[in-house]
């Protein structure tokens, strides 16, 4: 190894987020730092934005088929660098995916296999095509890396790229320093260069000059940036975003179910939905300035909406509609909204229309009944109730019923009138059950 391989690399410059004022900075670094998403970045990147097209890249880890909300911001990063005319790439790590990034971690990943690594990464393909135009002449690109990786030799990879980094350099960086304790195998170890790999290996194919990630890549980013500037002599630069939280201390894009995830099949549209309208008023206006692209003067607006009638939740749904719509689609999103207003606030049954009675069968207790459950025109309720599990028995139900607890489809009950007539069907086929306040059922009879 050479005298310069051998030596101890020096961290970059860098700039903080707010070391600049957003009006003097140029698009899309003002945009970025007036919705607080920019968290460093290498000294000299606006100079290259104002200087020409810049062409930027994040890398997505295929451990899932899906990606979770977890990965909007560095997505939304790339979105507000392609609508200020520069250039994302978005790099599938098909092959560092093989391997594991250990950032943010405090155990070794599970290794996935090929085919599963390349059924994962197809699924978030078309994920990604949501948010960044793929079609236009010189825009977004999608690439995976185990097209140069999985040709790598090893030989070449410790000639060409190993050299260049001292191990002290390595220990130094944070995801490393961090598992030094409780172990870190060879394997993960070498994904800072697997990393920085890329980073020249795009700089080469693509002239990339820009990586962004979030604020813990900024270590492996940067080792790219070395490895560019000792391999090529040229410059490159990094741009991180910070890691969201949420006020009250749990855990962002974590529900009661689990992980948010951006696949329907994982998460529905509603839950999805649901979740942006369960954020705390600390958070939604970060999250508006994070998740949507709403100008400044329309999220100025939604905070003080907040401020003064915070129970309309305003902002809220204006959150849960621009993301569920952006993720899911416009009428995955209105459908979303339609079961909302009817579980939460109060709607109109008789209103919601055949694509939320569709999307309820999923959300709340669902039985199919025969006509068999007539007894000539009146329909059954109190069965209904006890085959959704709303009671645990006709003696419940009719407790219930006299206590004034059960409505179908919006028209309460008593133990004096306790049936329903086909022609109050919704739709001619549905019956909406509530227990109380909040307990939801939904009986369908055949049409």
């Amino acid at each position: 190894m050479s005298k310069a391989g051998a030596r101890q690399v020096p961290e970059l410059v860098y700039l903080s987020r707010m070391s600049e004022q957003p009006t003097a900075l140029p698009a899309p670094l003002a945009e970025l730092a007036w919705r607080e998403l920019l968290f460093q970045h290498t000294d000299g990147l606006g100079d290259a934005f104002r200087h020409g097209t810049v062409s930027a890249y994040c890398g997505f880890d295929p451990t899932a088929d899906s990606l979770h909300i977890g990965s909007l911001v560095p997505i939304m990063g790339l979105v507000h660098l392609q609508r200020a005319g520069h250039r994302p790439i978005a790099l599938v790590g098909g092959g560092t995916g093989m391997i594991g990034d250990p950032s943010g971690r405090s155990s070794e990943r599970s290794l996935l296999d090929l085919p599963t690594i390349e059924a994962n990464a197809e699924g978030i393909r078309a994920q990604l095509a949501r948010f960044l135009d793929f079609d236009k002449v010189g825009g977004a690109k999608l690439l995976n890396n185990v097209e140069w990786l999985g040709k790598l030799p090893l030989m070449e990879f410790l000639r060409d790229t190993g050299k260049h980094f001292s191990v002290n350099y390595m220990l130094a960086k944070d995801s490393v320093k961090s598992r030094l304790d409780d172990g870190i195998s060879f394997t993960e170890f070498s994904y800072m260069l697997l990393q920085a790999h890329d980073f020249l290996e795009l700089h080469k194919r693509e002239g990339v000059t820009l990586q962004i990630g979030g604020s813990d890549q900024w270590g492996n980013i940067t080792a790219g940036l070395e490895l560019i500037r000792r391999s090529t002599g040229g410059t490159a630069h990094a741009m991180t975003m910070p890691l969201v939280t949420n006020a009250n201390g749990s855990k962002f894009g974590k529900s009661e179910g689990g992980a948010v995830w951006l696949d329907a099949a994982r998460t529905s549209p509603y839950k999805f939905y649901q979740y942006w309208m369960g954020a705390d008023d600390r958070d939604v206006s970060k999250f508006l300035r994070y998740f949507t692209l709403l100008s400044l003067d329309e999220i100025s607006a939604l905070d003080i909406a907040v401020r003064e009638h915070p129970e309309r939740r305003a902002a809220q749904r204006a959150l849960a509609a621009d993301v569920t719509a952006r993720v899911h689609g416009a009428a995955a999103a209105t459908v979303a909204a339609e079961v909302s207003t009817l579980l939460f606030g109060k709607g109109d049954a008789a209103a919601l229309s055949a694509e939320a009675l569709n999307a309820l069968r999923e959300e709340i207790p669902f039985v199919t009944h025969r006509e068999t459950a007539e007894t000539g025109n009146a329909l059954d309720v109190l069965q209904w109730v006890t085959d959704l599990g709303l009671a645990p028995s006709r003696g419940a139900a009719k407790r219930l019923l006299a206590q004034g607890g059960l409505s179908v489809n919006g028209v309460k009950l008593s133990e004096f009138a306790n049936s329903v007539t086909r022609e109050q069907l919704l739709r001619g086929q549905y019956a909406l059950i509530r227990k109380g306040a909040r307990d939801y059922g939904l009986v369908a009879l055949p049409a």
